[in-house]
C-alpha cells in the first residue's frame, strides 16, 4: 500500500492550494483519512481528518480556511487551503486507515511522502 501526495508548492499570503492523496496497492477497505503537517522545529500536528462516512474534523488553526474532503471512488483525499497565511508553511502529510483483507487485524495507519507547501509574505 502506498500514499502518494501532490499539490504542494509556494504561495503569497492569502493564495489557495489543493493537496491531494491517492492510495494505492493491495487495498480491501479506507476507514479515517487525515492531513498533518509538520513545521521546521515543531512537532507534526494535525490538520483535518475524515472519515469513510464523511465526518471531518479541522484544527482550530485552520477552521474557516481548510476543507478536507474524499473521493471514495478514487481512493483519494483532498486539502482545500485558503487563506494561506506564513505560519501554514510546513510539510504536509496525509495519512489513511486501510485495511487489506477483511480481518480488522489487517487495518495499519499508512504515511504520504510529504508534500512542502511555502506561504510567503
Amino acid at each position: 500500500v502506498q500514499l502518494q501526495a501532490s499539490g504542494g508548492g509556494l504561495v503569497q499570503v492569502g493564495g489557495s492550494l489543493r493537496l491531494s492523496c491517492t492510495a494505492s496497492g493491495n487495498i480491501f477497505s479506507i476507514y479515517t483519512m487525515g492531513w498533518y503537517r509538520q513545521a521546521p522545529g515543531k512537532l507534526r500536528d494535525l490538520v483535518a481528518t475524515i472519515t469513510k462516512g464523511g465526518d471531518t474534523i479541522h484544527a482550530d488553526s485552520v477552521k474557516g480556511r481548510f476543507t478536507i474532503s474524499r473521493d471514495n471512488a478514487k481512493n483519494t483525499v483532498y486539502l482545500q487551503m485558503n487563506s494561506l497565511k506564513p505560519e501554514d508553511t510546513a510539510v504536509y502529510y496525509c495519512t489513511a486507515d486501510i485495511a487489506r483483507d477483511i480481518s480488522a487485524r489487517s487495518i495499519r495507519t499508512y504515511w504520504g511522502q510529504g508534500t512542502q507547501v511555502t506561504v510567503s509574505s
